[in-house]
């Protein structure tokens, strides 16, 4: 009997799995559970074929497998490729020069970077140099909310 209620009502266990497949699929977003509905869906039509349910699950089981393996990364790829080059947030700062608009008192300070943000700072621990309103420097790393600056050759005072 349980046999035979399986095979009748497969179906509904399909729907339900691909129901849930998709939903966490939204959560996620990396194609995944989008692969493994998608052999669920599979599942779904053999049975609706007349497969006994061990085939059903076979057939789903392999079609989400090729899925994954032979669908899911080309498409990733693709989807990835035409992203923007530029640098953004912290990235997009080192390297930047700025101008010291504190005097650096113990290897910290403030500067003002090129792109008109102020931002506290403080020498690289291997710097003992001291730096002085006007002076010049760049930043090589952010550590929280400081940048670490090192002084840039050719300082005029």
């Amino acid at each position: 009997m349980p046999v035979e209620f399986l095979n009748d009502y497969a179906w509904i266990l399909w729907l339900g799995l691909i129901l849930v497949f998709l939903i966490v699929e939204m959560a996620t977003l990396e194609f995944t559970f989008l692969m493994i509905a998608l052999g669920s869906l599979g599942g779904l039509l053999t049975g609706l074929l007349g497969l006994p349910w061990w085939a059903q699950v076979v057939v789903a089981a392999i079609l989400a497998l090729l899925l994954l393996f032979a669908v899911k990364p080309p498409l990733l790829r693709r989807l990835k490729r035409g992203g923007d080059p530029a640098q953004t947030l912290v990235d997009a700062l080192i390297g930047m020069e700025g101008t010291v608009v504190h005097d650096f008192v113990g290897g910290k300070g403030q500067v003002k970077l090129t792109v008109g943000e102020t931002w506290t700072a403080r020498t690289s621990s291997d710097q003992k140099t001291e730096l002085e309103v006007g002076d010049r420097v760049m930043v090589t790393s952010i550590e929280g909310a400081t940048a670490i600056v090192v002084p840039v050759k050719g300082n005029a005072k």
